[in-house]
């Protein structure tokens, strides 16, 4: 295929699944995005929106899994002759492990070493791959790609991914990955048209702050460090994540309190974060809704935004300084009490807020005077998805990928001239 036009993007979970549909040859154009959800759940949801938001589809009925909600779906998308004439998939794949480092043609040699690497991500993968699986049964013929949301974080260099670990462990490649790589490109992508190129090639700090949260220092338009590691569990105080966490607590947990793994893997990814610390909920407006009146629910605001300023400090060190910091995400790009508690107290890092357009969440929100430029980009993990998918199609190649990443850190690379570190 010369160059694929209509392409559907697939972010799956274990009991959802989010879609979208893009006409790439008309300026990326977005036909189409909606939901399934409660799949395997009783009765399932299926709904969708057009370009302009109105509700074209919604529908309730039995969805006992992933394959009977695609099947569903896809009757219902040619049954729309706008939409019909599929010509890929992009799918969005949490984890590329060592092996990949950039999108791939979903062949059955690719599926099976991705299910061999679905260990690393046992949350995530096993559902990505079935949507995968699930379309091949429905349309054989229609090329799917997997976008990997590591790739992006490769380019660390060695010092920021390894963790001080046996060789032998590294090699099986638990090393820190970073997550959140897709929208990372995404919104260099969105700086490098509005920027010159001096600035969008800068130390810059991306900070994509939702339900999962991660930051990550950018130096040459490449990721230089990250909050996430080995798992997305890592890092920030999530909606229902953990963050960083002392190892000795899953041991304690496993040992003296007996606790199954199973158990120990949902209270560190599902009863956690923002939803344990305010025995309320793990979303940030209904706890800056209940901060007034609820000493918990601001106590987890407060935890939140402590640990932002911490990272965010943390990775200007990494970079040797900042130039631009960026708000993205549900909390990012909406809630202009969380940047404020961020920035403020940072003033010393040359953060210097607008008060006013930080509450009208305009493009910019620092101050003329700040050193440090603040902008709020939304982001856009789907169009990216998109892009990715058609490149390499278009391509001809059945990968854009660099070589295995190595564990093996002796000797250290030479350091870069002018590198913060020496």
């Amino acid at each position: 295929m010369a160059d694929p036009d209509k392409i559907l993007t697939i972010n799956s979970g274990s009991t959802s699944l989010k879609f979208a549909l893009f006409q790439m040859a008309s300026l990326e154009r977005r036909l189409l995005s909606g939901k399934l959800e409660h799949l395997g759940a009783g009765e399932g949801l299926c709904e969708a929106h057009d370009a302009q938001g109105t509700t074209v589809w919604q529908e309730r009925l039995p969805l006992p899994d992933h394959r009977a909600g695609l099947a569903r779906f896809f009757s219902w998308l040619e049954s729309v002759s706008p939409t019909s004439g599929l010509d890929a998939v992009g799918h969005r794949l949490v984890h590329g492990g060592p092996t990949f480092g950039a999108p791939r043609l979903l062949t059955s040699p690719v599926l099976q070493k991705l299910q061999d690497l679905s260990g690393l991500a046992p949350e995530h993968l096993p559902h990505e791959l079935e949507a995968v699986r699930s379309i091949r049964k429905l349309q054989p013929d229609l090329p799917q790609v997997g976008c990997f949301d590591t790739a992006f974080h490769r380019s660390m260099p060695p010092w920021a991914r390894t963790y001080a670990l046996p060789l032998s462990l590294r090699r099986e490649g638990l090393v820190r990955y970073g997550f959140h790589g897709i929208s990372c490109e995404y919104l260099l992508s969105v700086l490098q048209t509005i920027l010159p190129t001096e600035r969008a090639r800068g130390r810059i700090v991306l900070a994509h702050l939702g339900g999962g949260a991660s930051m990550t220092a950018v130096r040459e338009g490449k990721s230089v460090d990250t909050t996430m590691g080995f798992t997305p569990t890592s890092g920030l105080v999530m909606g229902t994540r953990c963050g960083d966490l002392d190892p000795g607590i899953v041991l304690y947990l496993l040992r003296e309190r007996g606790l199954r793994l199973t158990t120990v893997a949902r209270l560190l990814s599902e009863e956690s974060g923002l939803l344990a610390l305010s025995e309320r909920s793990g979303e940030m407006r209904d706890l800056l809704c209940a901060e007034a009146s609820d000493e918990k629910a601001a106590a987890a605001v407060e935890i939140f935004c402590y640990q932002a300023r911490k990272f965010l400090g943390s990775l200007a060190a990494a970079l040797g300084g900042l130039d631009l910091l960026v708000f993205s995400g549900g909390i990012g790009e909406h809630a202009p009490e969380i940047r404020e508690r961020i920035c403020s107290p940072l003033g010393f890092l040359g953060l210097q807020l607008d008060p006013e357009r930080n509450q009208k969440n305009e493009p910019v929100i620092s101050s003329e005077a700040s050193p440090v430029e603040i902008r709020v980009v939304p982001t856009d993990e789907e169009r990216m998805i998109a892009r990715q998918t058609r490149a390499l199609i278009r391509s001809g190649r059945a990968s854009l990928e660099p070589e295995k990443l190595s564990a093996d850190l002796t000797p250290l690379p030479r350091r870069e001239e002018g590198h913060p570190f020496g």
